[in-house]
């Protein structure tokens, strides 16, 4: 039994180990990828448009069942992390495309406490990311800025199968359903992954290669004051490269955990933060 089981987890190492270097290898981004990711794109901006009516089902958990609508608000004033997979199925729209692999997930947290006045700064302080979400964001600076419209830049940071740097631009827009409900629309204009994570700095890969470990990564924020304090929504869609053919059994649990766990790791680190300056106000 117990040989067994050594070499049941030599055997599993072994293909961790290749499966990473297959991996490491170069992936191309195709314009079949491309185009399959931004009909996923629009079809979900397209549920925005009801959503964000003032009759709208603004937080995802308001269209839950009466019961669980109850639990997930408990749970969230409890100061839990909800954070849910989603997926657009719909005629020639699905998760499933060639080429890539989309990665589709919403979080909600509870600031107790908060106000718009305290929590919009702070998420709106995009010169400032680097100092209040490292290490994943290594560097940021606003490009631009017109009114409720933004371009930034984000050098982001990832290290799970291996160490990954990546220079981003996303353009950003802000709005309003009314006093006490607001969003913002982070979508990526230019992904590159860095040649040499040792040198953050450097040389880039062109746009769509590299390794593939992020091609395009798009945030939608959503904050509502009730309740006493503000919560605050993440939806966030990105899409990598595909698993190679033969380990999806393997490195698909790992991979598509990771944007989870950023997420969660995202919205904690921002109530933190807005909660320590809060208190210091």
């Amino acid at each position: 039994m117990r040989q067994t089981r050594i070499f049941r987890n030599f055997a599993v190492l072994f293909l961790c180990f290749f499966s990473l270097s297959a991996a490491s290898l170069g992936a191309q981004l195709s314009a079949k990828t491309t185009a399959a990711f931004d009909r996923y794109v629009t079809a979900t901006e397209a549920r925005f448009v009801k959503e964000l009516r003032p009759d709208g089902t603004f937080l995802y958990v308001d269209s839950f069942s009466p019961d669980a609508r109850k639990n997930a608000y408990d749970q969230l004033k409890r100061g839990e992390i909800l954070v849910d997979k989603m997926e657009i199925r719909q005629p020639g729209v699905s998760a499933d495309i060639p080429g890539g692999l989309i990665h589709h997930w919403v979080g909600l947290i509870f600031i107790p406490g908060a106000t718009m006045a305290n929590i919009i700064p702070v998420v709106q302080d995009y010169n400032h990311r680097a100092e209040l979400y490292k290490p994943d964001v290594m560097a940021a600076r606003i490009l631009a800025h017109q009114g409720s419209d933004f371009k930034i830049f984000m050098r982001l940071y990832q290290k799970r199968f291996t160490t990954a740097i990546f220079n981003t631009e996303y353009d950003i827009h802000w709005g309003s359903v009314d006093a006490s409900r607001m969003y913002s629309h982070s979508v990526s204009t230019r992904i590159t992954e860095v040649k040499n994570s040792d040198k953050p700095e450097g040389e880039a890969y062109p746009v769509g290669e590299g390794r593939g470990y992020l091609w395009r990564l798009n945030t939608y924020w959503r904050f509502q004051e009730k309740d006493g304090g503000v919560y605050l929504q993440c939806e966030a869609v990105s899409l990598t490269r595909d698993i190679p053919t033969g380990l999806g059994w393997l490195l698909r649990p790992l991979v598509t955990a990771i944007p989870k766990q950023s997420l969660d790791r995202a919205l904690g680190q921002t109530r933190t933060i807005v909660l320590q300056q809060t208190k210091h106000n």
